[in-house]
């Protein structure tokens, strides 16, 4: 997203954006279901079409309503925003991001998960050189 030039998203906007991620498309009555603590119809219907100008989102005829859904590929705006929280929290240090992570998770990790986290970084490793 943010190689497009997209604005930040208000907390609203990302709720949204992860309902319509979770389910690939929704009309606004799907979304406003999926809400907490929703706003009105009127709203949300507002809402989506902010993140369509915004290039967020797209629509189409589905029946007498639209139904939306995210115009980047899930994986890629999870890497915008995972690059974006480095370099925000992280002073741009992968290192560092990986190392807060783990020292809020390592008590909740099983072995196998710590097995295949020791595995992605000896794959890094080789791919990397």
């Amino acid at each position: 997203m943010e190689k497009r030039g997209h604005a930040e998203l208000s907390r609203r906007e990302r709720q949204i954006m992860d309902i319509l991620y979770r389910r690939g498309r929704a009309s606004v009555a799907e979304v406003l279901e999926e809400l907490p603590d929703p706003p009105s119809y009127s709203a949300v219907r507002a809402l989506l079409r902010v993140l369509e100008r915004k290039g967020h989102v797209t629509h189409e005829a589905d029946g007498p309503r639209y139904a939306y859904r995210p115009t980047v590929p899930r994986a890629e705006a999870l890497e915008s925003a995972l690059r974006r929280l480095v370099r925000t929290f992280f002073d741009g240090s992968t290192e560092r991001a990986v190392a807060a992570f783990l020292d809020m998770s390592a008590a909740d990790l099983s072995d196998e998960e710590l097995e295949r986290i020791a595995e992605l970084i000896e794959q890094a490793r080789r791919e990397g050189r």
